[in-house]
């Protein structure tokens, strides 16, 4: 009887192990080969997150499979930076406005910003991860989040 139980754990245990090193070595999406869901100004983005956010997480987010829509963004460039990881931040938004979206560069595609100046106008393609927020009490600001971002041509 106990060399049963042992053997059902270890299948079980192997099984487990093969679903983790499956899960492990899986490809990440390609977000530069996925074909974009849409070209939208950063502005406009924006807007629609602060007009109605459950219709624009509903249009660009999607939270049944995860994988969230791929999107062209256009503006211009109004914050160039690094996050704790060293990639590229590149902040589009007009400058009369408050938020935009912030594009996060990746190790590949890092070195596109070296020649970018704040006041270019630019494209750029990434994977969403969030929307614009605002909270009026507190004076916070929370931009769109954009991951995974390349230049476009």
């Amino acid at each position: 009887m106990k060399s049963k139980i042992f053997k059902i754990i270890g299948v079980l245990a192997i099984i487990g192990i093969g679903v983790f090193i499956y899960l492990w070595f899986m490809p990440h999406r390609n977000v530069q080969a996925t074909k974009a869901f849409a070209t939208v100004t950063a502005t406009s983005l924006v807007h629609e997150f602060l007009t109605d956010k459950e219709k624009a997480n509903a249009k660009y987010l999607d939270s049944d499979e995860g994988e969230s829509k791929v999107l062209i963004i256009t503006g211009k460039i109004a914050k160039i930076s690094k996050d704790q990881l060293g990639q590229n931040v590149v902040l589009l938004k007009n400058t009369t406005e408050k938020m935009g979206a912030s594009c996060t560069f990746t190790a590949d595609t890092n070195n596109q910003v070296t020649n970018l100046k704040i006041g270019d106008a630019v494209k750029i393609k990434g994977v969403m991860r969030s929307g614009a927020e605002y909270d009026e009490d507190l004076d916070l600001i929370e931009h769109v989040i954009v991951e995974k971002s390349a230049i476009v041509n």
